[in-house]
């Protein structure tokens, strides 16, 4: 894309804000004239400010004041006709990385095609801070030869954009830059820590996700990648989130590691009023596991991406959710008041809890977010959709706001997203180790549940039993201490009666009332 290009798409979605820094510094050199007509000295020429979040505040705001304008583009020669397995073949070329003398990071550029038909635009931030465009170039693309094995026509086709970007850097070997993190497709990015490989996805926004009107897709339409100094063990990301009913600025401070940390910043700007806003929204798979295999037959003990949602409640109590494979849509939501953390977890990290070694589900990350200050009241959500295999994403959570978020004015959020094995440590108490349910042998109307906790909390202690259900009735429940394995087990049967559904909720105390675990959650759904 040629500079005249871009201007020409700043002018369709926020004017000349677009230009960065150059924009934000015309003027600095202006000569001013007297009052007799004589012209005065030049005012000193200020060097220019360096691009940053409040920069993509004022495009985000900007944006918002018109109507949205899609970035969708026709694919044009070879990317119009890519296969699948042609499409990944298709590698950015090492030598065109513009941080390719940096140490410690590595830049990819992602192509167009298949679904990825978004115009995205990409900015370099220099180390002076001056934003610079990165057009659309096939010729910094490797096309495997093997998949391309006629000659590609890479002319006349610079007018797409890039579809997103992939980050690299010593992740797991010094002498190894590992893929960390990718921003590709809507507003969804991926990450992951060390010794971990992808699998549930953080969002920037997401709206009306699981209601009859129809989920909105926003998506990020530009980024401002700065360029980081060689010594430096964090990358900093600006985005700008578009879509019809709002736009909004991002900023991504991620520090890669054992613990993958990305400090974020966001300022929305809705053009209507948002009444289902997910903010922060995590996005995960969860086909089956132990608790329900109904319907499943498949040799794999356990397939899932994160198999609970985790929360610290305002008040600090020690939730988890226990997801499910439903089959109808389901949707939760608990209310809260300044939460302080929650998140989607992949508890079992062991082969033998899923038994598949080419997907080793073992190895994905759980994703936990940490509010920079406190968010008031609102709700976590939780949204379960059916699904037949472990191909589509059917699971989401995001804080959803108390009040509506009005047009007009600016909305913003801070928060920290960790992408780790684990969650943070719940200790004291003791954590849920493992779920699993089936048809009771004491009750063929009953539904029999066997929940498993680390051992250490009640060693000698008699623990104390509360179970609630929303409907139905608890029956035959008791504990067992399993010492070969560590662990304490929490057993009941479950009674719907002609109920279509069920909250269900355990704990387990000490004698004088002292809470010894997490609050486990699950819901039944009749099938």
């Amino acid at each position: 894309m040629q500079r005249r290009e871009f201007l020409t798409a700043a002018a369709a979605t926020g004017g000349a804000l677009w230009l960065g820094t150059s924009a934000l510094a015309q003027g600095a050199a202006e000569i001013a004239a007297t009052t007799d007509g004589e012209p005065a000295k030049a005012a000193p020429v200020s060097p220019p400010r360096p691009f940053g979040f409040d920069d993509v505040v004022a495009i985000a705001e900007a944006t918002a004041a018109k109507s949205f304008v899609d970035p969708k583009v026709d694919l044009a020669g070879i990317f119009a006709k890519l296969s699948y397995d042609q499409f990944r073949a298709i590698r950015f070329r090492r030598d065109h990385d513009p941080w390719a003398d940096h140490s410690r990071f590595g830049l990819d550029l992602l192509p167009p095609g298949l679904l990825y038909r978004d115009r995205i635009e990409i900015n370099i931030v220099t180390p002076e801070g001056e934003a610079r465009p990165m057009p659309f170039d096939p010729r910094a693309l490797d096309f495997q030869a093997e998949l391309f094995p006629d000659p590609i026509d890479l002319d006349d086709i610079g007018k797409m954009g890039w579809s997103g970007f992939r980050l690299r850097t010593t992740l797991n070997r010094p002498d190894v830059l590992d893929e960390f993190a990718v921003f590709q497709g809507a507003s969804y990015f991926r990450a992951v820590a060390r010794g971990t490989t992808y699998g549930l996805s953080g969002r920037g926004l997401a709206l009306n996700t699981g209601l009859p009107e129809g989920e909105e897709f926003p998506l990020f339409r530009a980024f401002w990648l700065h360029t980081p100094g060689v010594a430096d063990g964090a990358l900093t990301i600006h985005g700008l989130l578009d879509s019809p009913s709002v736009a909004g600025a991002y900023q991504f401070i991620m520090r890669p590691g054992a613990d993958t940390v990305i400090a974020t910043r966001v300022a929305l700007f809705p053009r209507k009023r948002l009444t289902a806003a997910g903010i922060a929204p995590l996005t995960s798979m969860f086909w089956f596991s132990d608790a329900d295999r109904d319907g499943i037959d498949d040799y794999r003990r356990a397939v899932h991406d994160s198999d609970g949602l985790q929360m610290i409640t305002g008040g600090g109590r020690r939730l988890w959710r226990a997801l499910s494979g439903p089959p109808t849509l389901q949707l939760s939501d608990f209310q809260d008041e300044n939460p302080e953390g929650f998140g989607l977890a992949q508890r079992p990290r062991s082969f033998d809890d899923y038994q598949d070694a080419e997907a080793r589900y073992e190895t994905r990350p759980s994703a936990w977010l940490e509010p920079h200050s406190p968010w008031g009241k609102g709700s976590v959500g939780l949204v379960e959709i059916p699904v037949e295999n472990e191909f589509h994403d059917n699971i989401v959570s995001f804080w959803r706001p108390g009040e509506p978020l009005e047009p007009g004015r600016r909305h913003d959020f801070g928060y920290d997203l960790i992408f780790s094995k684990l969650p943070p440590d719940l200790a004291p108490l003791a954590r849920v180790n493992s779920t699993r349910s089936g048809k009771s042998v004491n009750n063929p109307n009953a539904r029999s549940y066997f929940l498993d906790f680390d051992l250490a909390p009640f060693i000698g202690i008699e623990p104390r039993i509360t179970i609630t259900t929303s409907v139905g009735e608890i029956g035959h429940n008791y504990v067992q201490r399993l010492a070969a394995e560590d662990r304490l087990r929490l057993a009941f049967d479950f009674l719907p009666g002609d109920a279509p559904l069920a909250d269900l909720s355990a704990s387990l105390s000490a004698p004088d009332g002292t809470v010894l675990t997490e609050t486990w959650m699950a819901r039944w759904v009749k099938g």
